[in-house]
């Protein structure tokens, strides 16, 4: 099995029925969850600069790490996912 994590992009504020689709959302793939977790303040380093990140549509605000197959499985796991903006899918490289 491949590890594959799941970026979840965009902030509103949770209402019971969001929070209630991402509930199942999560038990829906628990079987193929390692680990996950949630962001809230953050910064961005460049070379102009810090700057604080903001909770809006832009921001990464929590990820998964899942196993599956293929980037397609793993694509199949994220298409009932209820993001707020996007998700993005990475695979994990190994050493």
């Amino acid at each position: 099995m491949k590890k594959f994590v799941f970026l979840h992009l965009g902030f509103e504020k949770p209402t019971p029925e969001i929070m209630q689709a991402w509930g199942a959302w999560f038990e829906s793939i628990s079987d193929k969850m390692v680990d996950q977790g949630g962001f809230s303040n953050g910064r961005e380093i460049s070379k102009s600069g810090t700057r604080d990140l903001p909770m809006n549509m832009e921001s990464i605000t929590g990820y998964n790490v899942i196993e599956a197959e293929s980037l397609d499985a793993a694509e199949k796991l994220a298409q009932n996912n209820p993001f707020i903006a996007s998700i993005r899918i990475y695979e994990v490289r190994s050493k």
